[in-house]
This record gives structure tokens, C-alpha cells and sequence, in this order.
């Protein structure tokens, strides 16, 4: 679960340098928006982390109830 939650850590970071970038860009097209909505910013990452979360979890859990010298027998 480590490895996947680091991976996600750093795809939220890109993204986010990512979206700072293209906010700074677009600025003046959106009304009533500022370029760099805190509420807006945490409410996506806390979303993307979740998903990634479930996405680490869940393949996890199952592995955890697999019988480890069933799984090596059967290669």
C-alpha cells in the first residue's frame, strides 16, 4: 500500500503544479472563481487521495486472505 499511496502522492503533487500553472493561465475566463480556490484545490485532492486509497486497499485486503503456500503451489 505504500508504494501505490507514494505514487498517488506525487501524481497529486504533479497535478497540482499542474493546475496552478493553467489557472494562472486562464484567470480571466472564469467569474466569480479566483485562480487559486483553497476550498476548491483540497476538495480534489482529498477526492483523488481517497480514490487512491480504496484503489491500494482493496487488491491489498484480498491478498491478505490468500493462503501463501496455496499461492506458491500453484506456480
Amino acid at each position: 500500500m505504500k508504494e501505490g499511496l507514494v505514487l498517488g502522492v506525487i501524481g497529486l503533487l504533479i497535478g497540482l503544479a499542474a493546475s496552478y500553472g493553467i489557472g494562472r493561465l486562464m484567470r480571466g475566463m472564469w467569474y466569480g472563481i479566483g485562480s487559486l480556490d483553497p476550498i476548491a484545490f483540497s476538495a480534489v485532492a482529498a477526492v483523488l487521495m481517497l480514490a487512491a486509497l480504496l484503489a491500494c486497499y482493496v487488491p491489498a485486503r484480498r491478498a491478505t486472505h490468500v493462503d501463501p503456500m496455496a499461492a506458491l503451489r500453484q506456480d
